[in-house]
């Protein structure tokens, strides 16, 4: 049966396993000898990464025309309003292509680990919380749509891929499944993994 690894991403890691001059790799943290990202995630984003030794679930999990809703919890400088709300559901015009209409919600600050190093905090402009839902991954998505309405990108945070989430994983921690591929791949039990150091 196919296995699949959820992986909470430290800010500041490179999606990739071979050294890096500058970075941390995933090589620092997990020790899974055939499993690949299915997917990226940018290296001063958090959150949600998911890896597979399996080709075909890879594919099904990266693929755009599967159109996988990924969920961000996005701190953003600035207060949005309606208008800003409502040009992120219709879609956003970033030049090179047209975002899909995205999910979107104002939320309270979550309660997650402390980032390292922390965002800037300009004391004259106040910062807010959304909830970013979106079918698609080009590249610096999210970071480009808030930053269309008027509202840049603090911190970043992916917490869902389909079916699976973060689920109390800290940085750095791992959770390994395996996937029943027969139906829509959902999530089993399984134990959070320190990760190597």
């Amino acid at each position: 049966m196919p296995e699949l690894l959820l992986f909470n991403k430290p800010y500041g890691v490179i999606c990739q396993f071979s050294d890096h001059p500058l970075h941390p790799t995933l090589s620092s943290y997990i020790e899974a000898p055939g499993f690949y990202p299915a997917g990226r995630l940018d290296t001063d984003s958090e959150g949600l990464l998911l890896l597979t030794d399996h080709g075909p679930l890879q594919a099904r999990i990266a693929d755009p025309r599967h159109k996988l809703p990924k969920t961000y919890w996005v701190q953003v400088e600035g207060v949005p309003d309606e208008a800003a709300l409502e040009a992120l559901r219709r879609g956003v015009d970033l030049g090179d292509f047209h975002t899909l209409p995205a999910e979107v919600r104002l939320m309270a600050p979550p309660a997650l680990w402390p980032r390292q190093p922390p965002i800037r905090v300009r004391k004259s402009i106040p910062d807010s919380w959304i909830e970013l839902t979106i079918r698609e991954g080009k590249n610096r998505q999210v970071r480009r749509m808030t930053a269309k309405v008027g509202l840049p990108t603090l911190r970043l945070v992916r917490v869902r891929i389909g079916d699976w989430q973060l689920d109390g994983l800290e940085p750095g921690q791992m959770r390994r499944l395996e996937v029943e591929l027969s139906r829509r791949p959902m999530p089993a039990v399984a134990r959070p993994q320190r990760p190597r150091r």
